[in-house]
């Protein structure tokens, strides 16, 4: 009888995880079958996912765009839509801890008349806080250490430990470093970076990334033409950014991921900001469907899944190669392979690739 009952148990076993492996699951904490596969926090392999081999690690990405110290036009003076942006990029092992960290920002603004008119030049050239280096100009205010400086300390802080660690040793309540070692280089208010990193922490996947590869972030930035509001319209402003982190090894791109966020703040005909405020902008990836290029544009795929689809093509490439794939007037893949998936321009990905090949 104890041998017929082993023998059920064992059936119902086989059953309830065959009806999870319809839809493969990346190593997580359960499966996609509700109510099963459950282990108490136990990482689950399911059988169409391997887990990952020694020695692999995850990459993440993060960009955190805010808008929140914009200002309306006031007693004479301009407003001005403020955007505040940080990116984070980290590998993170199989022991949940952080291999490798990179830490950039942007800070870019862009002014509007009581009118409601737009006054920029939307060809003027951003560069982030880690391209601008000594010509950011902290030294000048705190006469110690510069803000690449200072971030550079924070990502080295996070190395070989978990993103628990991190938020419990490096920050104190006001949001400065609290280890006594960081916050001798680090002076600035270091709470939104840190969220950074966690995000981009929780972003991490297995994308082919190992042991020894080196992790490389490039970011390129612009100022969308934006519209001069109307008595009956709104007028707006907009900040694009656009993100890639890769892992390389030998040449060749291990793992990559892109991502990019446009920033928007909307204003009146009286320079009265309407809106873009609020929260943080959410990016590409984060917007996936709601992005709407399947409803607008009628794409096949989202721009989350184009992405990642060319994300998956480099991966295995040189810069070289990847500079090569060849695309049609437009910018658009005409090799059939990558064409099938991805339909949007790749150029804006073939330069971040080539910026962080740099």
């Amino acid at each position: 009888m104890k041998k017929l009952s082993l023998f059920l148990v064992l059936v119902f076993v086989a059953l309830t995880v065959s009806a999870c492996t319809g839809t493969p699951v990346i190593y997580t904490t359960n499966c996609n079958c509700p109510g099963a596969c459950q282990t108490n926090g136990a990482p689950v392999q399911n059988e169409n996912t391997p887990a990952p081999a020694e020695g692999d690690l995850k990459t993440g990405l993060a960009i955190v765009a805010s808008a929140k110290d914009s200002k309306s036009c006031a007693d004479g003076a301009n407003g001005e839509a403020k955007y505040d942006v940080s990116v984070a990029a980290v590998t993170v092992d199989q022991n949940g801890k952080i291999a490798s960290c990179i830490i950039d920002a942007i800070g870019a603004s862009i002014a509007f008349d009581n009118q409601g008119q737009v006054i920029v030049d939307t060809n003027a050239q951003i560069l982030t806080k880690n391209e601008l280096k000594e010509n950011y100009g902290m030294k000048k205010v705190t006469g110690k250490y510069e803000w690449y400086e200072q971030a550079d300390a924070l990502a080295k802080y996070t190395v070989g430990k978990t993103i628990e660690e991190v938020k419990n040793g490096a920050v104190n309540e006001s949001g400065k470093a609290k280890d006594a070692d960081l916050a001798s280089v680090a002076t600035i208010y270091i709470g939104g970076y840190v969220d950074a990193i966690e995000k981009a922490y929780a972003n991490a996947q297995n994308l082919g990334a190992k042991a020894g590869d080196e992790m490389r972030l490039a970011i390129t930035s612009a100022y969308a033409a934006g519209a001069n509001a109307a008595a009956d319209k709104a007028g707006n402003t907009e900040l694009d950014v656009d993100a890639c982190v890769l892992t390389v090894n030998g040449g060749v791109i291990t793992s990559c991921v892109i991502d990019s966020v446009q920033a928007k703040v909307s204003f009146d005909a009286q320079g009265q900001i309407v809106s873009g405020t609020e929260g943080n902008a959410l990016t590409k990836n984060e917007l996936k469907e709601n992005y709407n290029m399947k409803a607008w544009g009628k794409a096949k795929y989202e721009w989350y899944e184009q992405a990642a689809s060319f994300c998956k093509y480099v991966t295995g490439k040189t810069f070289d190669e990847v500079k090569n794939i060849a695309v049609d007037a437009g910018t658009k893949p005409a090799e059939a392979d990558l064409a099938s998936t991805v339909t949007i321009a790749i150029g804006g990905f073939q330069g971040l690739i080539s910026k962080a090949a740099n």
